[in-house]
């Protein structure tokens, strides 16, 4: 059910604040919270207001003293049975009562799994926008509004996105995208627990059991090093030598579009627009071209490494350091030379 008359006539004068909403698992802090709290806590400053970050779950007590570490200014530590387990009626429910009593002028989610489901409801039951997929977020100089910047049509331009008549001015963030607050255990801040007002009967869908995958996931957003392979491969055999070439470095392997496309390898392991988003220290393009596409989920890479045998693909703009030449030759050369080197 949505309230979406609730935001009507609304005085934007009454929301205050940047929230974040922390996703945890098992009592552990998801890398995309601390990356929203990173952004939360520059947003905040700029508009010379509290970060708060709430947190859903049960027993919570030493994750919501982390998240004040991390940069919150208060947690709001909400505890119950039927939130150990994610619904979304019962996220839902919780989420926009709070937000409807308090009224932050900023909600900030992740785009993971969880995020995406969450974010357009709580947006539909507190009468609001979502921008979704957000990469970039800043306060307009002139009205302290919040830019939302996101990439549009199929990655091909960025659209920048305000709220101008409704509150909260909502976003979610894609995971890799913002750097990670910083842990400072010297931190003060205030945590609340709340009780919040929530029965069986008030979620539909019920999860009757959670199967965790034996499926090794590529680990894309925490990988160091990532070795991706794209259509230059040729064919499927060729992540074969990725694979060993990422194992040589202790890396993780990572595809373009085109090899998932092409079925030669999962999409979890795809770095794009249509991807994960990545920053790892060094990314090592093998026989990926360059789309628009693949280069937004991976510009920010602290150090890049293109081996292509086309000169001109457009991955070299964005490289760091750039080898021409056949990858099937280049790629065994460097391995050996890593094997003769007794200095690493």
């Amino acid at each position: 059910m949505s309230n979406a008359k609730v935001n009507q006539n609304i005085n934007l004068n009454d929301y205050k604040g940047v929230w974040v909403i922390a996703e945890q698992r098992e009592g552990q802090i998801l890398n995309i919270a601390l990356e929203l709290l990173c952004e939360g806590r520059k947003l905040a400053d700029k508009l010379n207001v509290e970060l708060t970050a709430v947190l859903l779950g049960n027993d919570l007590d030493k994750v919501s003293n982390d998240l004040v570490s991390y940069g919150a200014d208060k947690v709001l530590k909400v505890e119950h049975e039927l939130l150990y387990t994610y619904t979304t009626d019962a996220y839902t429910k919780v989420i926009a009562d709070i937000i409807l009593e308090r009224k932050p002028e900023i909600v900030l989610i992740g785009a993971t799994t969880i995020g995406r489901d969450l974010g357009p409801r709580i947006a539909g039951r507190v009468g609001t926008g979502l921008t979704a997929d957000c990469t970039k977020l800043e306060i307009d100089e002139t009205d302290g509004k919040l830019l939302q910047t996101r990439p549009a049509f199929g990655g091909n331009l960025m659209a920048t996105i305000i709220c101008p008549k409704n509150r909260p001015q909502m976003s979610t963030v894609r995971p890799g995208v913002m750097e990670k607050a910083h842990y400072d255990k010297n931190r003060n801040g205030i945590v609340e627990a709340i009780s919040p007002s929530l029965e069986e009967n008030d979620i539909i869908a019920k999860v009757i059991d959670v199967v965790k995958s034996s499926k090794k996931k590529a680990g894309l957003i925490d990988a160091n090093i990532i070795v991706s392979g794209g259509r230059g491969l040729g064919n499927k055999d060729g992540f074969e030598l990725i694979e060993a070439f990422a194992e040589k470095l202790g890396g993780t392997v990572g595809s373009s579009r085109a090899a998932v496309d092409s079925g030669w390898i999962d999409h979890s392991h795809q770095v794009g627009q249509t991807g994960t988003t990545v920053r790892p220290t060094i990314y090592i393009a093998c026989g990926i071209s360059g789309a628009i596409q693949h280069l937004a989920g991976m510009s920010e890479s602290d150090c890049i490494v293109a081996i292509n045998k086309n000169p001109e693909a457009p991955i070299f703009n964005v490289a760091h350091y750039g080898i021409v030449g056949d990858l099937y030759e280049i790629i065994p050369a460097i391995m050996e030379s890593i094997d003769n080197d007794t200095d690493l």
